[in-house]
């Protein structure tokens, strides 16, 4: 049996019985996991364009293949994310090479993508793309304060990354040089350049947490133009609330209504 998504570990997990919530699907081959996958990922490019976080051609998205654990799907270069279909995605290597599909790879996108998911074979899903206020937020390099439970959902959970700061990634020693700095957190800030998130579960968490992480920077730069905040979230009750609030689980169930509305109202999706 194949799980789109374990929610064994989750404390979240619902007890209520013969009501209706969303449950993380069941598959008998890897081919249907496979499938189901890249149908997320497409999603997941349309809530970006939901979101509007497109800017030209930057940005990109990556699942890893849950058999072939060295390639990832990922969305084609030049292609909207309003556009992005199951038939336009692509299958690319650690090396950079298209194996399966008919359009190129951002070479930009590839180099970080591939550094960290050749690093840690743990991340299933990776998210960046040039938004407004993250990457506004990310020429201060500083994290995050926490002002608020939304924030809080990533308390000591993110890096700020100095490293290469500004400079299109475009060689290996770029990608691997910043690499190490998305251990065990589900996302960064890299400095003069913008946000990714990492998900090890699911590209509905990466994908929800991305757009969580926008928003966490639009709310800090907000409460920075009038002054700094009265009071900060205390360190315990912080935690606490990463803890409740922050977790794989909660990011991929924070998705399942941007997936229903998307899947009810763009038609083209899987074609």
């Amino acid at each position: 049996m194949y799980n789109e998504f374990d929610l064994t570990h989750s404390a979240y997990q619902p007890k209520q019985s013969g009501l209706s919530f969303p449950e993380a699907k069941n598959f008998s081959n890897v081919n249907d996991l496979r499938n189901e996958l890249k149908r997320k990922l497409v999603i997941a490019c349309r809530a970006f364009s939901y979101f509007k976080f497109d800017y030209g051609f930057a940005g990109h998205l990556t699942v890893r293949d849950p058999e072939h654990k060295n390639l990832y799907w990922t969305n084609p270069m030049a292609v909207h994310f309003k556009h992005v279909k199951t038939s336009n995605l692509i299958l690319v290597d650690h090396d950079g090479s298209v194996v399966e599909g008919n359009h190129a790879v951002n070479r930009a996108g590839f180099v970080l993508h591939a550094a960290v998911h050749e690093k840690f074979p743990e991340i299933v899903a990776m998210c960046h793309a040039h938004t407004l206020y993250g990457t506004a937020f990310s020429s201060l390099g500083k994290k995050l304060d926490p002002i608020s439970q939304d924030a809080c959902a990533f308390y000591e959970d993110h890096n700020v990354i100095t490293e290469e700061s500004g400079a299109v990634a475009v060689s290996e020693d770029a990608g691997m040089n910043i690499a190490n700095s998305f251990k065990d957190v589900k996302a960064v800030i890299h400095q003069n350049h913008g946000l990714v998130t990492m998900s090890k579960h699911s590209i509905d968490s990466a994908a929800f947490w991305f757009s969580a992480l926008e928003r966490c920077c639009h709310q800090e730069l907000l409460t920075m133009s009038t002054g700094r905040p009265v009071k900060l979230v205390p360190h315990e009750r912080a935690v606490y609330s990463r803890e409740n609030v922050g977790s794989d689980y909660i990011g991929w169930l924070h998705f399942q209504p941007i997936l229903d509305h998307l899947i009810a109202t763009e038609k083209d999706m899987f074609e």
